[in-house]
């Protein structure tokens, strides 16, 4: 994987979080300036927050359930992964009843806003690059709600949207 040789390096990793704009949108980060990614309930992804997004790392913010389909922002990871708390609380639609405070099984992360995309980068866009060939999102059944995007990739979807971010 990209993200863990660009780690064992030093350098910073990439990543793509999926959210539905009814969920939580790009103007809601706009607004929020910060929040916690909380809610994740696949343990591919869980595996990815807990122990491989780290501070400083870089997000492509995704409108997924939308139209269109696209990147709308750029995002920081402020703090690395957490216990979930969202999965202890019965009142939250992410409880989960098996959760156990004394061994977590989810975990989130916190990020906040670098930029709101000036045009969206749409799927459809994508697909026809080069560059974003090989790119988790763009595969047939890829459907992890956050996945690694290496730094071409990263790089690419900055050009295509205008953006001038490391």
């Amino acid at each position: 994987m990209a993200n863990k040789k660009a780690r064992a390096s030093g350098k910073r990793s990439y990543w793509l979080f999926k959210s539905e704009p009814g969920a939580y949108s790009i103007d809601d980060l706009v607004r929020d300036r910060r929040t916690c990614w909380d809610g994740v309930r696949n343990y591919e992804a869980r595996n990815l927050l807990r122990d491989d997004v780290k501070i400083g790392d870089g997000v492509l913010f995704y409108h997924s359930n939308a139209r269109p389909l696209a990147v709308v922002g750029v995002a920081e990871v402020v703090r690395e992964g957490y216990p979930d708390y969202t999965a202890l609380d019965p009142a939250s639609k992410y409880h989960d009843p098996k959760s156990d405070p004394e061994n977590p099984a989810w975990f989130m992360v916190d990020i906040k806003l670098v930029a709101k995309m000036p045009q969206p980068v749409t799927r459809e866009s994508m697909m026809g690059e080069v560059a974003l060939k090989d790119m988790m999102l763009l595969r047939r059944g890829a459907r992890l709600s956050i996945q690694p995007v290496s730094k071409r990739e990263w790089d690419r979807i900055m050009k295509l949207a205008g953006l001038k971010l490391g």
